[in-house]
């Protein structure tokens, strides 16, 4: 294998890479916003899109076939052509982002369906090629650094050799029954991928896509992830899955993140400053960078930084997606960072480049939220606990439920001597109860964000606040609790 990465102070070993120490920026930064975007958003009709036209029977194969035609005949080759991205504005989508309090912005450079957002030199497939003909990452940049940003990217390509098999089978059953996809034309096999042996009709639904044992494919992801690190030289770097490619198998990734290192240390004056994220929770593997959690989190405080990412909606444009409100987008915000984690959040885009009503909405409600708590948030660190009260959020896979909080639940972050308290429901006797602190955790002033500073007792150790008639914000609110 030809693996060519930069030297500097860390190797493609575990043992140099858990040497690893997270920037301070991330440390800081807390929340997160990502494209997720790319030519599965054309049919407007969710995630996963490239694949599901091949899975007959499927609501996406069923919606493609009745709305572009059958995918021996129209198939994800003719719909990447459909992409214009005609009114993406980076500009102002990123004005809207940092009003919302986003501190780093994460653009997406390819997804499962092997399709690029940037200009390759070694794949045809690409926005700047075809479809919008733009370098939709580098857009992205310009427009993170100009507003002084951590610009990150995401790769989803690890998954892609078996996760794109189904475009070699046919439907078996119906006018098309036997007849192939697009994807058995060798003509397009540079886009659907020499990977036969991964079909399995009886196992379309089945689909376990993360370890991949095949030495050309390891290959070509390192030299794909290689390519956008040269590139766009990232802050951060995230794989959709854990650690390429697996048990065994993680010289292609260990590569990568030495090299995603190396080259952020070379412009840093020899210390890193890049952050790689990936989702294996093994110690051993995600000490390596940042452990990332797709749709859920941490149940307490973890002693190293770390990530939950998570959409809106559907991770493409989906217009029968059921959008989180604001105020639960906030409540998971508040919970993560009182666990020492970030929200990375996606906001979806709509073929065009353009954001919904909806979407801005959600925006512009976090934007007046921030104005009030957002000295609470970022460049703060877990307190002692990370709150009180008996609600949680539930731990179950992809869950992300809102949870029934009451004016007993608080979450906690610290910034020096002041604690900040969330008060996650306002009680309605206006009067705040803090149960946490310690006999010598003495309260020398209490201020109330977006208010100034309210009266308060502290009987026996328990912190009483009388708070005003009026909330500053109709979501969560925070305390400023200055320790003597």
């Amino acid at each position: 294998m030809d693996y060519q990465i930069k030297e500097g102070p860390f190797e493609p070993t575990l043992e140099s890479l858990r040497q690893f120490e997270c920037p301070e920026w991330f440390k800081n930064a807390k929340l997160g916003i990502w494209s997720h975007w790319g030519a599965q958003s054309v049919p407007m009709y969710g995630d996963w899109y490239a694949r599901h036209i091949y899975c007959e029977g499927s609501d996406q194969y069923r919606y493609h076939l009745r709305h572009y035609g059958h995918p021996s005949k129209f198939g994800y080759k003719d719909l990447v052509q459909l992409w214009k991205a005609e009114n993406f504005d980076p500009e102002s989508l990123m004005d809207l982002y940092v009003d919302a309090g986003a501190k780093y912005f994460v653009a997406q450079a390819m997804h499962h369906d092997h399709f690029f957002n940037y200009a390759s030199k070694i794949h045809r497939w690409n926005s700047v090629n075809m479809g919008p003909h733009k370098d939709i990452v580098g857009m992205w940049e310009k427009a993170a650094v100009k507003r002084h940003l951590p610009f990150g990217i995401t790769e989803h390509l690890g998954a892609t050799f078996s996760w794109y098999s189904v475009n070699k089978g046919c439907d078996k059953e119906g006018p098309y029954a036997g007849v192939a996809y697009d994807g058995s034309d060798p003509t397009y096999e540079d886009l659907y991928l020499p990977n036969h042996e991964h079909y399995d009709p009886n196992k379309l639904n089945k689909v376990d896509p993360w370890y991949t044992q095949n030495p050309w494919w390891h290959q070509r992801w390192f030299n794909v992830i290689k390519e956008v690190i040269d590139l766009y030289q990232p802050d951060l770097l995230y794989s959709d899955g854990p650690l390429p490619f697996g048990d065994n198998a993680y010289e292609a990734g260990l590569n990568a993140v030495a090299h995603l290192y190396n080259t952020s240390a070379a412009n840093h004056n020899g210390i890193n400053q890049a952050v790689y994220n990936q989702k294996d929770r093994r110690k051993e593997i995600y000490t390596v960078g940042i452990l990332d959690i797709e749709r859920s989190q941490e149940p307490d405080i973890k002693p190293e930084p770390w990530q939950t990412d998570t959409c809106v909606g559907n991770w493409f444009y989906d217009v029968r997606a059921i959008y989180k409100k604001p105020g639960h987008i906030i409540e998971m915000l508040v919970d993560i960072v009182s666990k020492n984690g970030n929200l990375l959040l996606n906001i979806p885009q709509r073929p065009d480049g353009t954001l919904d009503d909806e979407c801005v909405y959600i925006l512009k409600e976090l934007a007046k939220w921030n104005k009030v708590c957002a000295e609470g948030i970022y460049g703060t660190h877990p307190f002692r606990v990370s709150g009180e009260g008996y609600s949680k959020v539930a731990i179950s896979g992809f869950k992300e439920d809102e949870v029934s909080w009451t004016s007993s639940d608080f979450r906690f972050t610290q910034k020096g001597n002041i604690l900040y308290a969330f008060q996650m429901r306002w009680p309605e006797n206006n009067r705040a109860v803090i149960k946490s602190l310690m006999p010598n955790e003495k309260v020398k002033s209490v201020r109330l964000l977006g208010v100034g500073e309210v009266s308060f007792e502290q009987p026996f150790g328990t912190l009483v606040v009388n708070l005003p008639d009026n909330k500053p914000t109709e979501y969560v609110n925070c305390l400023a609790i200055e320790l003597g």
